[in-house]
């Protein structure tokens, strides 16, 4: 997740996505009203609030205006809190973002790399599959419309430039180009372009096999990192499979035989990384942007790669969902605040990296990716916080009401 653009250091290309992706997303992993707001609800509530049993997941909250605070109503009879478990699966999953992006100066070790390599596989196609599934009704209420401004483009810009000045500082040249999304940012454009598609895909008789082919044939060009285009077609089918996703398609996963089945999948898949971090695999495959001639691979093996990598990645998918806990965890919480991870996780990590932190000899091995992992671990409780959110949600969540205008009354 590191990108020669985006970081300062030695590492590979632009986005810290790209030495691997970073992820992130709304209720669920990315924003599904606002980024991953506290105040969003996947199943429908806000935090606090109850709902009557469901299968797994309902769609999100239809307002962007729901961050006010409201008198939570007394629980009734027959009624439940929410199911926590996209609220778990979210905070392992952002978790795993400043760890990938920790361990890039580490890179030459096969540890490192074998880890790097698991992350990176199923990590942000679960994040673009989890972003599809909340924008199915994204464009049914205009304050989640609204939010296309919020929590993307406003963020994006101070994102940005905010990135830029910390480069500056730790004496990199000035550079800030807008359109070509710096590391961990090209995300929020990504997911801003794969929603604006949303109603296309709905309206297609088969999406799934449409995404498929147009990712396929992506890999004949070299498309340009502007405007995230390259991570647009590289992860597009998960976006799609997310959005005919239904909630008992989640439900089916909690089943014990499925669990055992994941359970030696994502043993066989870490045997898989290893195997060809010794191997001296390369990376580029897992940043999911590559064309055929910049892996140098001819277009059958370039078609055969990207055919495996998206069947690893999807059965790695449902293998973390059925084996996130669906009881609520004393992490649970800290899943609704995960976009405060996502875009600030990047500042202590840069810093790291530039003061040669994460360079020492040591860290070269099994103990140093159990030292990197441990540290970035407790850094992601910190950074999802509620106080946190309490000291940063005016940049990263803003709220622009006085933007639009009032939708008219029949």
């Amino acid at each position: 997740m590191s990108d020669t653009r985006s970081s300062p250091s030695a590492t590979p290309q632009r986005s810290p996505e790209e030495q691997g992706p970073a992820n992130t997303g709304a209720r669920w992993p990315l924003p599904e009203e606002a980024f991953w707001s506290e105040s969003t609800d996947p199943h429908g509530a806000r935090p606090g609030e109850r709902t009557a049993p469901q299968a797994a997941v309902a769609e999100g909250p239809a307002s962007g205006e729901g961050r006010q605070e409201q008198p939570q109503p007394a629980a009734e009879p027959g009624k439940r809190k929410r199911d926590p478990f996209l609220d778990n699966v979210k905070f392992i999953l952002i978790a795993l973002v400043p760890i990938g992006h920790s361990l890039v100066p580490t890179l030459a070790a096969d540890s490192a790399r074998a880890a790097y390599i698991f992350i990176y596989v199923f990590h942000m196609p679960l994040f673009v599959v989890i972003s599809g599934y909340l924008s199915r009704n994204f464009w049914n209420s205009n304050a989640k419309t609204n939010k296309l401004v919020d929590t993307f483009l406003v963020p994006y810009v101070i994102v940005e430039v905010g990135y830029a000045a910390l480069r500056t500082a730790l004496g990199s040249k000035w550079s800030l180009t807008i359109i070509d999304p710096a590391w961990l940012n090209w995300y929020l454009l990504a997911l801003l372009f794969w929603r604006l598609s949303t109603p296309v895909w709905k309206r297609m008789k088969y999406p799934v096999p449409v995404a498929i082919a147009i990712y396929l044939f992506a890999g004949f060009s070299q498309i340009s990192g502007d405007f995230s285009m390259d991570r647009f077609f590289g992860l597009l089918p998960f976006f799609v499979i997310g959005l005919v996703l239904q909630p008992e398609h989640f439900e089916l996963l909690n089943r014990r035989w499925i669990k055992v089945v994941s359970g030696f999948i994502m043993l066989g898949a870490a045997a898989v990384a290893i195997f060809l971090a010794q191997m001296g695999a390369k990376l580029g495959p897992f940043y999911y942007k590559n064309s055929y001639q910049d892996l140098n691979l001819s277009w059958y093996m370039g078609l055969g790669l990207r055919v495996g990598l998206l069947v690893c990645a999807l059965a790695m998918c449902l293998a973390v969902l059925a084996l996130v806990p669906r009881k609520e965890t004393w992490y649970t919480d800290l899943g609704t605040r995960t976009l405060y991870c996502y875009l600030l996780h990047g500042i202590p990590v840069l810093i790291a990296k530039e003061m040669g932190w994460l360079s020492v000899p040591w860290l070269y091995g099994p103990l140093g990716v159990l030292a990197i992992s441990a540290s970035c671990f407790a850094l992601a409780i910190i950074l999802c916080l509620p106080e946190t959110r309490t000291v940063f949600k005016w940049v990263l969540e803003p709220r622009l009401t006085w933007l639009y205008r009032r939708p008219s009354r029949s």
